[in-house]
């Protein structure tokens, strides 16, 4: 590791605690939080008194290694993003400070405004969703891309690979082992639906209504509620505050002693989705590394405008399925089919959503070279990243940094089994 623009600290350690056996000497190791790690040196034996052992902290601000993304089963729930603990806490110092604190106005979402600043951040990220779509269709026709028929994993490279992690049905008579196909751009990008809500101060969509109201992608339908006009999908914008009757009860502001619209500035261009048919290969490695760091621009800036959005307007999550509903509270319908659902009625356990809830990642393994196939027994030393990221890298893209620790790039791969076996 090469640590030549790292600070070394030396610390003093009185006393001593590894939780080690002392039989086996102080080989142990015990990894630390955040971005430092604590190296023990092995001393002479003349030297291994409590008050002369020292050691060095690494300070390192940027981790070249991390854990990857946790697996869920669908028989657990999902964690709230703030811990349960935390939002009573928090609960019960609001009510504390309620009487002393001056009453907080309420942000311009709750009040059914749209909050003028982010409109331009939804149409960055309509177009940067059409622009990735459009891309990756490209793209894929250069770079392969296999998916499992019959669980929902992916991999990007010459030939799917060997590991025995299929879940899907009958995966145990193939001993884990998936069966590989031509994968799409859906496989990539996850198109996660959201009911289009005209009124997003309206009354929850009851289970009636589940077939009377269309279903939009989620990011979409995030956009619209920001600010972005379609046509096909009517919304209702508000120009003055509601006013409360009650706690979930209000009326519209009379706006009939407003003037009429005035004539805004022109909205940016909303880009269209190019068909199937009419997509065409990059012409060369040239073109395919531009189209490939065009792909990861848009990528960031579709999650970061998503994640700014989030902060202001509600996004909600089934904490037993995949279901994201945009607005401050959740519908009622009745169509959850997760682990034990009937005992919640097929309700959905609704509760905050985070970036990869509305667009998930889905995390591949990285293929160091794409002439040699990943091989099962070096499992451990391999990396993963966002399929989208891993995409572009394949065509040409450089290494964005965030995804380096989870990529493992500083690890050496063994050139055999028996080499691997020696590794400590």
């Amino acid at each position: 590791m090469n640590c030549s623009h790292l600070h070394f600290q030396l610390l003093t350690i009185q006393p001593l605690k590894f939780g080690c056996n002392p039989k086996h000497g102080l080989g142990s190791l015990n990894s630390m939080e955040g971005s430092s790690s604590l190296l023990v040196l092995k001393l002479p034996r003349r030297l291994r008194n409590l008050h002369q052992l020292q050691s060095i902290r690494c300070v390192n601000h940027n981790p070249q290694n991390a854990d990857f993304p946790r697996y869920y089963s669908r028989k657990q729930k999902k964690p709230f993003p703030v811990p349960i603990l935390e939002l009573r806490r928090a609960a019960r110092e609001r009510l504390k400070n309620k009487s002393s604190l001056p009453k907080r106005r309420l942000p311009p979402p709750r009040e059914g405004l749209v909050v003028k600043e982010l409109i331009p951040d939804a149409y960055k990220v309509m177009n940067a969703r059409i622009t990735l779509i459009n891309n990756l269709k490209r793209l894929l026709k250069v770079v392969p891309l296999h998916a499992c028929k019959w669980c929902n994993d992916i991999h990007v490279g010459p030939a799917g690979h060997p590991f025995k992690s299929c879940r899907g049905p009958q995966s145990s008579a193939r001993n884990g082992l998936h069966e590989w196909g031509e994968g799409v751009v859906e496989d990539v990008m996850v198109q996660l639906e959201s009911y289009h809500l005209y009124d997003r101060l309206g009354k929850r969509i009851s289970h009636e209504e589940r077939f009377s109201i269309p279903m939009i992608p989620s990011v979409v339908e995030l956009c619209i509620q920001a600010g972005v006009d379609l046509p096909e999908y009517p919304t209702k914008r508000r120009r003055k505050p509601i006013i409360r009757t009650g706690r979930s009860e209000f009326s519209d502001a009379d706006e009939s002693d407003l003037p009429g619209p005035t004539q805004e500035p022109p909205r940016p261009r909303i880009l269209a989705e190019v068909p199937d048919a009419e997509v065409s290969p990059p012409s060369g490695k040239e073109e395919a590394f531009l189209l490939a760091e065009e792909t990861l621009r848009a990528w960031e800036t579709m999650r970061g405008g998503a994640k700014r959005l989030m902060r202001v307007y509600p996004v909600r999550v089934c904490g037993y399925c995949p279901e994201v509903h945009v607005g401050p509270s959740g519908h009622k319908a009745q169509v959850c089919g997760a682990h034990k659902h009937h005992q919640r009625n097929g309700q959905h356990g609704w509760q905050t959503a985070v970036l990869d809830d509305l667009i998930p990642p889905r995390y591949v393994w990285h293929v160091p070279d794409a002439n040699k196939e990943l091989q099962r027994e070096l499992r451990n030393f391999y990396g993963q990243a966002p399929a989208v990221v891993e995409i572009c890298i394949q065509a040409g893209a450089a290494v964005p940094e965030q995804y380096k620790p989870t990529m493992r790039l500083d690890v050496g791969i063994p050139s055999n089994i028996a080499e691997a076996g020696m590794v400590v």
